[in-house]
């Protein structure tokens, strides 16, 4: 009898190679892809803003390195004797606000350069639940854009925020604006979408899976148009194929090693082509040798430091 019904998503007709650059923005599910592609010695560039999870922010970023905008000190706001900025994670944060300034400033020209010249954009998006600072303002005429959504709270009291679920309409709207100005931009550009499995608990069972499906909704309607546009399952393999607590981490909120590895597999089998694959092979076992090599000469070293104290 089987307990499991396996999900194969189909392969992509267009796949990532070792000659590509990769910029991969969104949720901490991003980086972790973002850590395994580096691993294997793909070009990547993973979350110049750091970790983003509603759609507005990661549009906002994305559009703010297509015109390398360059944050001044008004952008930035002290909180926690440390200065912030509301479009950047917590990573960027500094007691001073030079330094502050300057890390934000160099990641925004770093990803500028690299977006112009990438092969392909990863973004996963993780909640259409968007925090806003007080006093609101109304919705720009430009459709999707808010004006004071904000990607990190900083630890900032919640009844600072407004707290409100994007409508489907508005997370399309905003998308494509998003992708029509990256294709003027860099028109070779391939994007690939993805919905973060991780668990929102935080805004409850039932506003997690409304949240969910917001971006689902969206994000399928986006790329049924659009050739240069791709949907890699990372949600459902998570939610529908592996299906268990099992595979989840002690929070019962992030999916743990075992399930981000499968995840990992499904991803490499879906969209990245054979003779890349066979590399990262030959790459993995040259990696797993220079640890153990390492490993070994660490214990070496260790033992010669004690000789002395052994003789003693």
């Amino acid at each position: 009898m089987d307990f499991h019904l396996a999900f194969t998503p189909k392969p992509f007709d267009v796949k990532i190679n070792h000659q590509h650059n990769l910029l991969l923005i969104g949720s901490c599910f991003t980086e972790q892809i973002g850590t395994k592609l580096a691993n294997h010695k793909f070009a990547v560039l993973d979350n110049p803003n750091g970790i983003l999870f509603n759609p507005v922010s990661i549009t906002r970023s994305v559009s703010s390195y297509i015109d390398n905008k360059q944050y001044s000190g008004s952008d930035l706001f002290y909180q926690n004797e440390s200065w912030n900025s509301w479009e950047h994670h917590s990573r960027f944060s500094h007691p001073d606000k030079r330094t502050c300034l300057k890390g934000i400033n160099d990641s925004q020209t770093r990803a500028h350069d690299f977006l112009k010249k990438a092969d392909w954009l990863l973004i996963t998006l993780g909640s259409a639940f968007v925090y806003e600072t007080s006093p609101l303002t109304p919705l720009r005429e430009e459709r999707g854009k808010y004006n004071n959504v904000v990607a990190n709270c900083h630890k900032v009291p919640t009844d600072k925020f407004t707290k409100q679920l994007l409508p489907a309409e508005e997370v399309f709207a905003d998308l494509k604006t998003m992708i029509e100005k990256v294709a003027a931009f860099n028109p070779a550009l391939k994007i690939i979408f993805t919905i973060s499995p991780v668990r929102h608990i935080r805004d409850g069972f039932v506003e997690n899976n409304r949240s969910k499906a917001v971006l689902i909704q969206a994000v399928h309607k986006l790329i049924e148009n659009n050739k240069n546009s791709f949907y890699f399952p990372a949600y459902e393999l998570v939610i529908d194929d592996l299906r268990d607590y099992r595979f989840f981490a002690e929070d019962m909120v992030h999916p743990n090693y075992a399930a981000t590895n499968y995840v990992w597999e499904k991803f490499i089998a879906t969209c990245i082509d054979e003779p890349s694959q066979h590399l990262m092979k030959e790459i993995a076992v040259i990696v797993a040798a220079k640890i153990t090599s390492l490993s070994i000469q660490v214990q070496l070293n260790i033992k010669n430091l004690c000789k002395p104290i052994w003789r003693k």
